[in-house]
């Protein structure tokens, strides 16, 4: 993909999507998905964290997905990452978890999602293909530092609800969550390569790879580190196969 290797443009925030709808207890579920399975993306559960590694052609992909969810306030978004496991990182004994992005105004009951997903991976449940772009002013300045509003109702927009069901992470959010968190990802993706390229490069410690934290939720003003730390995305140049 010629636009992995290029600077970020209009092209890199274009994507391949499957839309599909699913009926459950009398409530319809618009659900996008990547039109062909991540290679390179992967989400861990390691005890109190979350660990998620990129590539730059997939963290692209991903990013992007989290800018369209904030876009799509009807829509889960749904990244299968159970099975593009990351080698060389430390997680083998981490739980590996796929991902959904839920809009608040989604309404989406996390012990629903197991029966939902099941309807989406039957052969008799519609996929439609589309490509699907996001403009770029969606996208925050990638090298801006992240300051949650003193005023409680504005932070209140950046706080995703977290739950765990189903083998699965699900985050519930408003646009400004979606986008800020998207912006993590593509700055991973922007300042990883040429990072991973030197003799530097270890695949852990903060001062060694590149990496972001997305820890909108449990909002404290004093967050002790395992609150404070709570969705790492690091860049990872190496792949199982």
């Amino acid at each position: 993909m010629t636009a992995s290797r290029a600077p970020l443009t209009r092209d890199s925030l274009r994507v391949k999507i499957a839309v599909q709808k699913v009926r459950l207890a009398g409530t319809e579920y618009r659900v996008i998905r990547p039109a062909r399975p991540l290679k390179n993306g992967a989400l861990y559960r390691a005890g109190v964290h979350y660990e998620m590694y990129v590539d730059r052609t997939d963290g692209r992909l991903i990013g992007t997905l989290w800018l369209l969810a904030a876009r799509s306030p009807r829509s889960l978004v749904y990244l299968p990452m159970r099975t593009a496991p990351a080698v060389g990182i430390g997680e083998q004994d981490g739980q590996p978890l796929d991902l959904v992005l839920a809009p608040r105004t989604a309404q989406l009951r996390p012990s629903r999602w197991k029966r939902i997903r099941e309807h989406l991976n039957t052969g008799n449940t519609v996929r439609e293909l589309r490509t699907a772009s996001v403009p770029e002013r969606d996208l925050p300045d990638l090298d801006a530092d992240y300051t949650i509003p003193d005023k409680p109702k504005e932070a209140k927009k950046f706080i995703l609800r977290k739950d765990i069901y189903a083998e699965t992470l699900l985050l519930t959010g408003g646009t400004a969550a979606f986008r800020e968190g998207a912006k993590k990802i593509f700055a991973v993706t922007k300042h990883g390569p040429s990072a991973a390229a030197t003799g530097f490069y270890q695949p852990v410690g903060c001062n060694y790879h590149v990496c972001r934290a997305i820890y909108d939720w449990g909002f404290d003003r004093t967050p002790n580190l395992s609150e404070w730390e709570q969705l790492h995305v690091a860049f990872c140049p190496q792949w199982a196969r």
